[in-house]
């Protein structure tokens, strides 16, 4: 049977004290969205713009312009702020090596959450994060079960916990796209690396 993820993690929200320290790796602006609207009522929040999969650089650099402008307009119940990194695009070729070919949603991109989230737990670990998280369930395009396997894998890797999610449980999506329309985001039609352009998703 499939976890519920979203029980889960109304769980973990329910025994949280204060506002602890959440590094959550986003994708874009319009799937941290409704998360950063979500988890900053329980969280203090470094969003980590990781994404070396993004193609081309124009796209990567215009995804993280709309994810600062989103932070910058949105309120928050408590502090959001947005930690970019080095676009590295040769990681995730080296990652999708031999895979340029398998379907969206399959090892490929099972590799490049791998990769991501990796980066991400290491972050939050050299930055005594409290939790790391990713905003990536938000879709439903994404394999939420994937996903929580791979961030709790590494949380055991890392020592630093990881929350889980499937943030497009309770119209998480369709909230995303209402928060998009109200602050004039840019939506992308594609996940971001080249092999995935020429899908609409």
């Amino acid at each position: 049977m499939k976890t519920n993820y979203q029980l889960e993690l109304d769980k973990i929200l329910s025994g949280l004290e204060g506002a602890p320290k959440l590094l959550l790796h986003a994708c874009c602006a319009p799937c941290a969205s409704y998360v950063l609207e979500y988890l900053s009522r329980y969280f203090e929040i470094d969003v980590f713009y990781y994404n070396p999969n993004i193609y081309p650089v124009e796209e990567y650099e215009k995804r993280g312009k709309e994810l600062e402008k989103l932070i910058s307009l949105m309120p928050f119940p408590n502090p959001v702020r947005l930690i970019p990194s080095d676009y590295d695009p040769e990681r995730f070729y080296q990652a999708a090596k031999g895979m340029e070919k398998e379907r969206e949603g399959g090892l490929r991109c099972a590799g490049c959450f791998d990769l991501r989230l990796t980066e991400a737990a290491k972050t939050a670990k050299a930055g005594n994060y409290d939790w790391f998280a990713t905003t990536l369930t938000v879709s439903p395009h994404k394999n939420a079960e994937l996903l929580n396997s791979i961030g709790l894998r590494l949380a055991e890797e890392y020592g630093v916990p990881y929350l889980v999610s499937d943030f497009k449980k309770r119209e998480g999506y369709k909230r995303s796209i209402e928060l998009c329309a109200e602050y004039n985001i840019y939506r992308q039609c594609y996940c971001g690396c080249e092999y995935s352009l020429s899908k609409e998703i």
